[in-house]
């Protein structure tokens, strides 16, 4: 058995692959380990470039893109680690990275998923963990005012990272996950494309009896947005969907009901407010028109307009 197994799943990201694997050994310093690249199905030499330039790097090869959960899923069940972390193929592990969080592993019996600290391609510390989302915090965002309340947000931006902590959620972008609480909690759910699988997991975790860690000691830099700049449009609505089905699986009908009608408001304000800020200040409107065309063609969505088809995920 290897001290880690490492999965990580690739659509179309070749240079980050290579950057994220690259990084690997330093970051695992004295543990075995095994990595995994599952590939979904990538046309820009990905996994040709995995199988010349990192030999022993285990690939497996999708025939379609099969969403994140689903490829995660693939890695994980061929792994043979202790521990497995869930890695983001643009992120880059900086020297002792996975060694100081398996070590933390070792003498924390009940902690089940850990997630390192966060830090943007720049070096600044990133959010990384979220509270279980619930219909108060989800209406103080619609309405814009999560800066009154910031214990309320549910991206925590004034998240204490100094020291480890217990957390709702660990935003998926990368997991340390312990083999035995993995057993016990089960694999990702697959009926999330992409989005919405880490609050489904990190609350099962918690369900099951495991603890769920932010562990700041421990940091590592995530570069983002590697699918979603493509066409953020569409991962914008991806991320909405996913949310609702989050709600429809953990909450009765009446909470959907007013979930959803929380949503609808949300992009209502968002279109409105950002309307005027288009038509009254001319400077600003390169950087509006954006968020109130995601807001529209969310709206659209959500009134019944088809969604095309689904997109790729890195």
């Amino acid at each position: 058995m290897f001290d880690v197994s490492i999965v990580i799943v690739s659509w179309n990201t070749r240079e980050l692959v290579r950057q994220c694997l690259a990084s690997l050994p330093q970051g695992c310093g004295r543990l075995t380990r095994e990595i995994l690249v599952v590939d979904n199905a990538s046309s820009d030499g990905t996994p040709e470039m995995v199988q010349t330039e990192f030999p022993d790097v285990v690939l497996i090869r999708n025939q379609a893109n099969l969403g994140f959960a689903k490829a995660n899923n693939l890695g994980v069940r061929s792994a043979r680690g202790k521990y497995v972390c869930l890695i983001n193929s643009d992120v880059n592990v900086p020297a002792g990275c996975i060694e100081k969080m398996f070590d933390y592993m070792e003498g924390e019996d009940a902690v089940g998923l850990l997630g390192p600290k966060m830090l943007s391609g720049e070096g600044v510390p990133s959010p990384s963990c979220m509270q279980r989302p619930t219909l108060f915090i989800t209406f103080i965002n619609a309405l814009g005012l999560s800066g009154l309340f910031q214990r309320a947000g549910l991206h925590m931006k004034n998240f204490h990272r100094v020291t480890s902590q217990d957390v709702d959620v660990l935003n998926g972008w990368f997991w340390m996950a312990r083999r035995r609480a993995l057993d016990n909690v089960g694999l990702l759910d697959e009926q999330f494309f992409m989005y919405g699988e880490d609050i489904d997991w990190c609350d099962r975790f918690w369900g099951a009896g495991w603890r769920v860690v932010y562990f700041p000691q421990a940091a590592a830099i995530h570069y983002g947005a590697a699918s979603s700049a493509r066409a953020p449009i569409r991962f914008y609505i991806e991320m909405h969907r996913a949310n609702l089905q989050y709600w429809k699986r953990h909450h009765g009908a009446l909470s959907q009901a007013a979930y959803l009608s929380i949503v609808i408001l949300h992009h209502v304000c968002r279109v409105l407010g950002y309307g005027a800020v288009y038509a009254l200040y001319p400077p600003r409107r390169s950087d509006v028109s954006i968020k109130i065309s995601r807001s529209a063609a969310c709206l659209r969505w959500l009134f019944g307009a088809p969604l095309e088809q689904q997109p790729a995920v890195a």
